[in-house]
């Protein structure tokens, strides 16, 4: 009997005959890589320097989306988040804690969703109403709500902030008040940052980390004109898409009016309304601005926030800033979700007016915040939260 230790060298001497001989064949029977073929190859030098990416790399603006929205083919069923809601098949209706925490919606085919913050005569949020105090007209018929909560249910944020030249003094105080929002949000809040100019950069995508949102908002080189409208647009559409949370809000902050963009003001306020959209925040830094040019850019702001039912600011002073955000970050967080069930079905398109009352025993008068409607269409196909999960 062989020695174990030769017994294994013989064996592996045969081992490696075998792959010599089959060495050839083995690698001409493998096919070509897929794609086009490398410039050249060389050994990489570590005597010489890295040679290192530009820094802006990933400055890509936000792609501009189309202003009509996409057709609907006859024949097909979908269904949409229409006004702020996520549209789907469903037993049952309303929002539902889970023993794990987690919340889950469960809503209808064709039914509306708003948020809807509710204040005293006094402009102080009022927080025990249930749904016997609510009334909604849509088109002036009376419809029939299925449910009102409050819950300080997370929400998917876009933060603009202007980027043109005349904010270079304004950005350091700015940056501050956006982040001091965000501390004061839900933590669960996930939100983007978009320095726009003539073009909207998306500077950091979603996040819930207040690090890197923070870093999102210092990529900024105040320069150029003010495009808002596209900007507004494409970060509805960046909502759209990508948001994990039912509730959405967009926050912009400029010191101009408008003087680059390609849509219109009124093209804006539709492409918000069609994506079932965000309500939009505004704070409007016109203390310095010349009158005609303040006197457009409050008309556009205030309108872009009471179309969706959010608030518009107007601060006398960079210092008020600060307090302003804090009131944003409460307002979201204090509203109510009124769910009710269109009775004009969703296929039939266009847009519904909406209305809203509040009435209940010993409060006085109290007044509703909420969209002034919306645009009954099946463009947005809603997310299953497992997908929305992934992203």
């Amino acid at each position: 009997m062989l020695p174990l230790n030769l017994h294994l060298s013989r064996s592996a001497l045969l081992v490696a005959v075998a792959l010599l001989a089959c060495s050839g064949p083995l690698v001409c029977s493998q096919a070509p890589e897929l794609g086009p073929p490398a410039a050249s190859t060389s050994i990489s030098d570590p005597t010489r320097p890295e040679i290192q990416p530009p820094l802006d790399v990933d400055r890509d603006p936000i792609p501009s989306p189309d202003v009509s929205p996409a057709p609907t083919v006859p024949g097909t069923q979908s269904s949409a988040k229409v006004s702020g809601s996520s549209s789907g098949s469903a037993n049952s209706s309303g929002i539902q804690k889970q023993q794990n925490g987690m919340y889950i919606l469960h809503t209808n085919v064709d039914e509306v969703l708003l948020n809807c913050a509710v204040i005293d005569a006094k402009g102080q949020p009022v927080m025990d109403l249930d749904k016997s105090d609510f009334r909604v007209w849509e088109n002036g018929v009376p419809q029939t709500i299925n449910s009102v909560q409050h819950m300080d249910l997370p929400v998917s944020m876009g933060i603009l902030i202007d980027d043109s030249g005349s904010m270079r003094d304004k950005r350091a105080a700015v940056n501050a008040a956006a982040i001091h929002l965000l501390n004061a949000s839900n933590p669960q809040d996930e939100a983007f940052v978009v320095n726009f100019s003539d073009r909207a950069y998306l500077d950091q995508r979603f996040t819930t980390d207040r690090v890197a949102l923070d870093r999102g908002m210092e990529r900024y080189d105040a320069a150029g004109t003010t495009a808002l409208y596209d900007a507004v647009a494409a970060s509805a559409d960046e909502l759209s898409k990508y948001g994990k949370d039912r509730r959405e809000v967009l926050l912009i902050i400029t010191d101009g009016a408008d003087n680059a963009s390609r849509l219109t003001l009124q093209e804006a306020i539709r492409r918000v309304q069609n994506l079932g959209g965000p309500v939009v925040y505004t704070i409007g830094l016109l203390f310095d601005a010349e009158k005609d040019e303040a006197e457009k850019a409050k008309y556009a702001l205030a309108t872009l926030s009471e179309e969706t039912g959010g608030v518009a600011y107007f601060p006398t002073s960079l210092q008020d800033v600060y307090g302003i955000a804090s009131q944003v970050a409460t307002d979201i967080r204090e509203q109510y979700v009124v769910d009710y069930h269109s009775s004009t079905p969703f296929s039939l398109g266009g847009y519904r007016s909406i209305r809203v009352e509040v009435t209940a025993p010993h409060r006085g008068q109290l007044f509703v915040r909420t969209k002034r409607g919306y645009y009954a269409t099946r463009e947005q196909q809603a997310k299953p939260a497992q997908q929305a999960e992934q992203q």
